[in-house]
């Protein structure tokens, strides 16, 4: 298997090198299960988000990262952007999302009252590990847009491609697409 080594303020990771369905390749970056990585991760995404009242992240691998990233600001509450409803959600919010990268097909976003709640009227850090095409991050722009919040910054671990380019997102390190 081939590996992409990225320099993430100071902690290398090997990541894999992965085919996706669409043809083109990516370096797979995953935090689920690795402590260390989420830790430093959260670290350097919190000194980015001090002036954000609370943070919003949509599950699965934002998850860890956004909980480590709200401990180490003081925050006892973030919110979670299912992608599924769950039974506490019956009185939430929902919005349709276009496809991932690396999902490729059409979700939703769930969010239950009281994220609703949390996040109305205060300023909102979008907190995730990877911002590619955007599709995913728009959603979470739309849905905390619905909610009442203020999208106040947009922090990722890594932005990949094209989206290091972009102004209007935070994060540590980039990488690249593979053809």
């Amino acid at each position: 298997m081939k590996y992409h080594t990225v320099d993430i303020k100071g902690f290398k990771a090997d990541l894999p090198v992965m085919q996706l369905p669409s043809g083109i390749s990516i370096a797979f970056f995953n935090l689920h299960g690795d402590s260390e990585l989420t830790e430093h991760c959260a670290k350097q995404l919190a000194k980015e988000l001090t002036d954000c009242e609370v943070l919003i992240t949509a599950e699965s691998k934002g998850l860890q990262l956004t909980h480590c990233t709200a401990r180490e600001l003081g925050q006892r509450y973030y919110a979670v952007a299912r992608k599924s409803k769950k039974l506490y959600m019956q009185d939430g919010i929902e919005i349709t999302i276009q496809s991932s990268i690396t999902t490729g097909k059409e979700q939703k976003l769930y969010l239950s009252k009281h994220d609703v709640d949390l996040i109305k009227g205060k300023k909102v850090g979008i907190v995730d590990d990877v911002v590619s095409t955007g599709a995913s991050l728009a959603g979470l722009e739309e849905i905390v847009t619905k909610a009442g919040g203020i999208i106040h910054k947009k922090a990722f671990v890594l932005a990949e491609a094209d989206a290091a380019d972009r102004t209007d997102v935070i994060y540590l390190a980039s990488i690249p697409i593979f053809a």
